[in-house]
């Protein structure tokens, strides 16, 4: 079954997801499913979403929640844990790590709260594994006064995320924009409707070979008669 045929039938507790996420759900942590992983997902809620990554990912998963509320320490069951803290405090997203390993993905739907998301973000991104997902879930709140958004402001999430873009590419900006460990460790950035994600992952050499036949004098020849240029 898949996400959204899970979310249709739903019987657990409440899950609260806009419809359009789940084909963005669906291509990046497909691969995932059936795996031994640890999901972490920031923002409890209700606990519906922990359970339907439960179900998801199956019995090798290690799903779990962070939240400020110490009453969505209730929904934890067997093979979900809930740890109670502050997602911008590097301190407890540490003793997260400590007990549960590095998370192989994150889901990040939590307070939505600018700060709180790069702070969050500039703490584990660096640490996931090599093919790790890192996910920010609601992303219109960047354009949100109330949550520390505007369209212009460099600090909300979106425009962080346009910003890594050019990270992402220094190695072809010719010194106009300096590699780091970003560059060197980012394979991608996908923008959807609300949501940016980023995979991990090393290109071990960027090169662009030629590869193929040459074309001989009278190919040559013929494509210059013709006007266009030799393949």
């Amino acid at each position: 079954m898949d996400l959204w045929q899970d979310f249709l039938t739903n019987q657990g507790k409440v899950i609260h997801k806009w419809e359009h996420y789940f084909p963005v759900y669906e291509r990046h942590f497909a691969p995932w499913r059936g795996r031994s992983l640890t999901f972490l997902e920031v923002g409890v809620a209700k606990g519906g979403s922990l359970q339907m990554w439960r179900r998801y990912f199956g019995p090798l998963a290690q799903v779990v929640g962070i939240d400020i509320d110490p009453k969505c320490k209730a929904h934890e069951e067997d093979g979900v844990a809930v740890r109670i803290g502050d997602q911008s405090d590097p301190k407890f997203l540490a003793s997260v790590i400590e007990e549960f390993g590095i998370p192989d993905v994150v889901l990040d739907d939590g307070s939505h709260q600018m700060h709180h998301i790069e702070a969050t973000f500039d703490f584990l991104y660096p640490k996931l594994p090599k093919n790790g997902v890192y996910m920010v879930e609601d992303l219109h709140c960047s354009y949100w006064p109330d949550f520390g958004g505007s369209v212009d402001d460099p600090k909300t999430f979106i425009n962080i995320a346009k910003s890594l873009v050019d990270k992402l590419n220094a190695d072809h900006a010719r010194g106009a924009v300096e590699p780091d460990a970003f560059t060197r460790d980012t394979f991608s950035i996908g923008f959807y409707d609300s949501i940016v994600v980023f995979e991990k992952g090393r290109i071990p050499r960027k090169t662009s070979p030629e590869m193929g036949r040459k074309p001989g004098l009278f190919e040559a020849f013929k494509a210059a008669a013709a006007g266009r240029p030799p393949r």
